[in-house]
């Protein structure tokens, strides 16, 4: 029992790692925040999907907290100009609740295929929103929608801006996935089928 747990912690450590490596690895970057990485929620996911949604969601938690500090080391977060309670808000919204709702990637791990792969589109379908409802609510409301065809309705921009690279990251993550739980190797691995 003990090294069970053990061994849960070290590879939940290895994915939070791979996720933060692979977060560097931008396939796009947008001029004002969000990109599209190389797979950087797939570790997530795939350790929730293996060891169930509640471990999911504290390594996902664990994870929110890295990009968190990323944010604030790398894209100075804190010189984005934010009111304390935007700051704040931003900080729940764009970073430890967005990146937490990897988590429930597993939800629907012991449906086959169809639920892991279900699971995973919910969880980045989650973060989709999280981050939207950080443009319209954050950004807009503090005047930091920046010109633009679609800056007049800030849902319309917030939605379309924030799935330039969500979509695309959902794409990504999906094929990556299927390309794993396909494989008898790594799909015995990862779901003990």
């Amino acid at each position: 029992m003990k090294n069970s747990k053990l061994r849960t912690l070290v590879e939940g450590a290895i994915m939070i790692a791979l996720a933060t490596v692979l977060s560097f690895i931008k396939v796009y970057k947008l001029p004002w925040g969000g990109s599209i990485t190389l797979l950087s929620m797939l570790p997530i996911a795939v350790f929730s999907i293996r060891h169930g949604l509640k471990n999911g969601l504290f390594v996902a938690f664990a994870s929110s907290v890295v990009q968190l500090l990323q944010g604030i080391l790398i894209d100075g977060l804190f010189a984005w100009g934010l009111t304390p309670v935007m700051l704040v808000s931003c900080i729940f919204l764009d970073y430890i609740g967005a990146y937490t709702v990897i988590g429930f990637a597993g939800a629907f791990r012991g449906k086959g295929l169809a639920g892991q792969l279900g699971g995973i589109s919910m969880a980045i379908v989650m973060r989709f929103i999280l981050h939207t409802m950080s443009g319209v609510f954050i950004f807009a409301s503090c005047g930091m929608l920046w010109d633009g065809f679609y800056t007049e309705n800030t849902w319309v921009y917030s939605l379309i801006y924030n799935a330039s690279y969500m979509l695309p990251e959902l794409v990504f993550t999906l094929i990556g996935a299927v390309a794993l739980l396909k494989a008898p190797q790594t799909r015995r691995l990862i779901t003990g089928e």
